[in-house]
C-alpha cells in the first residue's frame, strides 16, 4: 500500500483510502467538482475531482474508496487530482491501515495513567477517579483507545490516553514546582479535563464529532458528569466539587478558545498551561513529521497561524 506519508509531488497513484470527507463545490467559472479528504493511519490528504464523469462512481463520506490520481502541490501542500473513484470491496484494503494509532504503548500507558490515582490522598477525589476511570461503562472502556480531537492533536486511537498522559505528568511537575498547589485537585483535573472527549467524539473510522459533541461540547459534559458522579459520593465537599468542575470549565484558557471561564486559581491556570503546552507541542511534531520538503521551514500552519522551522542547525 502507498500510505499517504510517502506520496510525492508528480506520481501517478491507484490505491485505497477512507473517504473522510465529500463536498460537492463550484468553481468560479461555475463548474461543479468535488473536494476530499482522504486518509489513511499516517495522515490526511486533500484531493480533487475536477471531471465529475463516469469514472466516478457512487460513494459517500466513510466509504472506503479506490482512486486513479495524480499527485500535485498547492499552497505547498501535497493534493491528489483524481481521475477514477470506485467503492473498495472486501478483501481489497486492511481497515487497520486506515486508523492511525499513537506510537506509544497504549497498555503501559494506561497503566501509568491509573498508577496516579493510587497517588492522590484525598479520599473523595480519589473516589470520584475510581467511579469514572475504573466503573463507568463508557470510559472504563474505551477512554484508552480513543482520539483526542477530530484534527487539531493527538487525532489517532490512544491519542486521548496519551495527551491526558502527558498533562497529566506535566501537572506532577508543576504542583512540586510551585509551592502553593493542590496537587491532588490538579492532578485530579488533569486526569479528567477531557475525559468526555469518549463521548464528543466517536469512534473510528470515523472520529467524527456526535450530536452531544456538537450541542454540548466535552467541557460541558465533564461537568456533567461530575455532578452525577459526585452525587454518589456521600460526604464530598461542595467546595471542593466548585474548584474541580472550575478547573474543567477554565482549562481552554480564552473565551474564545471556547472556555466558559478564565482560570481563577493556581490549579486552573496550571491544567490551561500544561493542556495548551502539550497540545501546541503536539500539533508542532505533527506538521514537522508530515513535511517533505527540503530546508528548514516546514510552510504555514493554519491551526497555529504561523511558518514552522525546524530546529537542525548542522
Amino acid at each position: 500500500m502507498k500510505y499517504i506519508n510517502e506520496l510525492r509531488e508528480g506520481e501517478n497513484i491507484m490505491e485505497h483510502y477512507l473517504c473522510k470527507s465529500r463536498k460537492s463545490m463550484k468553481s468560479k467559472a461555475g463548474k461543479n467538482y468535488l473536494s476530499l479528504k482522504l486518509q489513511d493511519k499516517t495522515g490526511i490528504v486533500d484531493a480533487k475531482v475536477w471531471d465529475l464523469n463516469n469514472d466516478i462512481q457512487s460513494f459517500q463520506e466513510n466509504d472506503f474508496i479506490k482512486i486513479d490520481a495524480f499527485v500535485t502541490t498547492f499552497n505547498n501542500e501535497l493534493q491528489l487530482n483524481i481521475k477514477r473513484i470506485r467503492r473498495s470491496r472486501e478483501g481489497e484494503y486492511d481497515p487497520s491501515d486506515f486508523i492511525p494509532s499513537t506510537e506509544k504503548n497504549i497498555q503501559e500507558m494506561y497503566q501509568t495513567f491509573l498508577g496516579y490515582i493510587q497517588t492522590i490522598k484525598n479520599t473523595y477525589l480519589k473516589q470520584l477517579l475510581e467511579a469514572i476511570f475504573l466503573q463507568h461503562p463508557i470510559i472504563s472502556e474505551h477512554f484508552q483507545f480513543h482520539s483526542a480531537a477530530k484534527t487539531m492533536h493527538h487525532s489517532y486511537r490512544g491519542g486521548l490516553l496519551e495527551h491526558t498522559l502527558s498533562v497529566t505528568q506535566i501537572c506532577d511537575f508543576l504542583a512540586g514546582h510551585y509551592t502553593t498547589v493542590d496537587r491532588d485537585l490538579l492532578i485530579a483535573s488533569a486526569m479528567l479535563h477531557d475525559v468526555c472527549k469518549v463521548i464528543e467524539l466517536s469512534d473510528f473510522p470515523t472520529n467524527d464529532y456526535t450530536d452531544d459533541g456538537q450541542l454540548l461540547g466535552h467541557i460541558i459534559l465533564c461537568v456533567e458528569l461530575l455532578s452525577k458522579t459526585i452525587a454518589t459520593i456521600d460526604g464530598f465537599p461542595k467546595r471542593l466539587e466548585s474548584l474541580l468542575k472550575h478547573n474543567i470549565l477554565a482549562h481552554h484558557g480564552e473565551f474564545e478558545y471556547g472556555s466558559p471561564k478564565l482560570p481563577a486559581t493556581i490549579e486552573a491556570m496550571l491544567l490551561h498551561c500544561a493542556d495548551n503546552m502539550d497540545a501546541k507541542t503536539r500539533m508542532l511534531e505533527e506538521a514537522i513529521d508530515a513535511d517533505n520538503t527540503q530546508g528548514h521551514w516546514v510552510g504555514y500552519n493554519r491551526m497555529l497561524q504561523r511558518n514552522i522551522c525546524r530546529s537542525d542547525y548542522e
